[in-house]
């Protein structure tokens, strides 16, 4: 099959970081998983983050973590999909990526995609979907209702592709106030377009703008630079609140919340299929949720960049736009050539 791969860390700018190359197809699906034909992948800053510091020291080694395909066959003990079922998936960060024309997936991070979809726009939304979901309602303990609660939740980095979902998820389906990030004019138009209600500069004093909007913080949902904002974060945040990070960095300093007896939890939208929780299932059931949301106009896809077909070219142009820091929504290939 082809596959794009890497060998080695590299930066993005070497023609060696990402390779096509001819590589065997996958075995037959056992147990639950599902052989899914790849047409559509999408770019994550977990991709680039995996190429540029996880050496597979000259094995080749399949990124991606979003596809939109086709189910080719099933294992002998799946019983959600059958071939030739249209499906989109985040997959798993410990086995191959959606970088290739064939992928073998655990049909409980698998959903149904979304049938008012072209390949490519479901393919920008499963991993996203599946962190900020989890982050806002599983993590963060926001009330599935949209009647008016009074209290604003804060998405740090409004315009990346797990803040665009989470506009959106926390807009339409909770009744909290959704401030957001954005620090260009493009971004915060894209903010705003996707449902934000305030959308304050993080280049400046995030405190004072949060203050003045008068509104009590008592969730905040941090997609990008926590370790840098945490000072701010913990002084906005109101008491018995909670926090929830998604990206790395260094230490937290955890006493900052003490006094407010606020909360902290990370998201690791891949913790379920690494420890092949009891609970694995919910990400099925999550993105066939998501899935009807999108078929009904309730929720809308991030894609925003359409790369091409599916090259090492492409996708090493997908990696450099999201290591620029500067994307907005998400970046997609498609097809084979």
């Amino acid at each position: 099959m082809k596959a794009i791969a890497y060998t080695h860390c590299l930066p993005v700018t070497d023609a060696n970081s990402l390779q096509e190359m001819d590589l065997p197809d996958p075995a037959a699906p056992t147990g639950r998983d599902v052989l899914v034909e790849v047409h559509a992948v999408s770019v994550n800053p977990v991709d680039a983050k995996q190429r540029a510091k996880s050496d597979p020291k000259g094995t080749p080694r399949i990124l991606g973590f979003d596809g939109a395909g086709v189910v080719r066959a099933v294992g002998p003990d799946a019983v959600l999909f059958q071939p030739g079922d249209q499906v989109f998936w985040a997959g798993a960060i410990n086995r191959p990526g959606s970088n290739a024309e064939l992928q073998l997936v655990d049909e409980r991070v698998v959903g149904r995609m979304p049938s008012s979809l072209t390949f490519a726009e479901a393919a920008a939304m499963p991993l996203t979907t599946l962190t900020a979901w989890e982050g806002l309602f599983d993590r963060l303990r926001i009330a599935r209702d949209p009647a008016p609660t009074g209290e604003a939740v804060l998405i740090v980095g409004g315009a990346g592709g797990v803040g665009s979902i989470a506009i959106q998820l926390a807009r339409k389906l909770s009744g909290m106030t959704v401030i957001t990030t954005a620090s260009r004019p493009e971004t915060r138009d894209w903010c705003m377009d996707l449902g934000a209600h305030h959308v304050i500069d993080h280049r400046e004093d995030m405190a004072a703008q949060v203050k003045a909007l008068k509104l009590r913080v008592s969730r905040i949902f941090s997609t990008t630079n926590t370790a840098a904002n945490w000072p701010v974060l913990c002084a906005l945040l109101a008491p018995q609140g909670m926090i929830c990070a998604i990206d790395e960095g260094s230490a937290l300093d955890m006493s900052l919340l003490r006094a407010k007896s606020a909360g902290f939890h990370w998201e690791g939208m891949f913790a379920r299929s690494l420890f092949q929780t009891p609970d694995m299932e919910a990400q099925h059931r999550l993105l066939t949720e998501a899935a009807a949301l999108l078929d009904a106009g309730t929720l809308r896809t991030t894609l925003t960049r359409h790369l091409g077909p599916i090259t090492a070219e492409n996708l090493r142009a997908g990696h450099a736009l999201v290591e620029g820091g500067t994307m907005i929504g998400k970046a997609v290939a498609e097809g084979w050539v």
